[in-house]
């Protein structure tokens, strides 16, 4: 199993990599640990749902 950062995993998800890095700090990235600076993310965890709109709120 490999590991991204969290820019790789923003260009992955289509996301910022700041929400990736608020992600990983709410723990809703299984398996995300942080190594200095920098959040070491697996290549294999789906992206979270993102709960912050209404269509996605629903399927709770």
């Amino acid at each position: 199993m490999g590991y991204l950062s969290a820019g790789q995993a923003a260009r992955k998800w289509n996301i910022s990599q700041r929400r990736v890095q608020v992600l990983c700090s709410e723990k809703r990235i299984e398996g995300a640990f942080k190594v200095g600076e920098v959040w070491a993310i697996p290549d294999d965890a789906p992206k979270p749902l993102d709960f912050r709109m209404k269509s996605n709120k629903e399927e709770k």
